[in-house]
């Protein structure tokens, strides 16, 4: 049992990270930058300040309130679901990578609705004339967690 424990805060101590590198890159930004305001990096990338109140890609943030608690709801309850999956299975070291981070991007994305009311987005990549939906530290870390799931998973059926 100390074993799991243990495990557990490893990848507690993970999500830990993420949602700091999160928080303060958020702060830093909020300082550095207006709303609305975009300073180009390079050719393909920029920084700029976009408020988010809906879900990934802007989802729904046009909908009058009611999705910031909603989807603040939602990473409650995914955060639980998460940490109880971390605590059952915490020497899986990619799974609990994965979860890691997802949970780490979650509650980053968290305080940000809680907080503000919206998620502060600030990472602009584009190519040509296309750009990704703006995103920040989190939304990263989700993103790559959920990479890792999938080839988690897909190594879990090759088996």
């Amino acid at each position: 049992m100390a074993k799991k424990s243990a495990g557990l805060t490893l990848w507690l101590g993970i999500a830990t990270i993420v949602v700091l590198l999160d928080q303060l890159s958020k702060i830093t930004m909020s300082r550095l930058l207006a709303y609305g305001q975009s300073e180009a990096i390079t050719s393909y990338f920029n920084l700029v300040m976009v408020y988010n109140q809906g879900a990934a890609f802007s989802f729904l943030s046009n909908q009058g309130g009611w999705q910031r608690w909603f989807f603040s709801a939602l990473a409650f309850g995914v955060s639980v679901f998460i940490v109880w999956m971390l605590k059952k299975n915490a020497g899986q070291r990619m799974f609990c990578w994965s979860l890691s981070l997802i949970l780490g991007g979650a509650v980053g994305n968290l305080i940000d609705r809680i907080a503000y009311g919206h998620v502060i987005d600030f990472l602009d990549v584009h190519v040509g004339g296309w750009h990704w939906p703006a995103f920040n530290v989190a939304d990263g870390a989700i993103t790559i967690g959920a990479a890792l799931f999938v080839l988690d998973e897909l190594r879990r059926v090759n088996r």
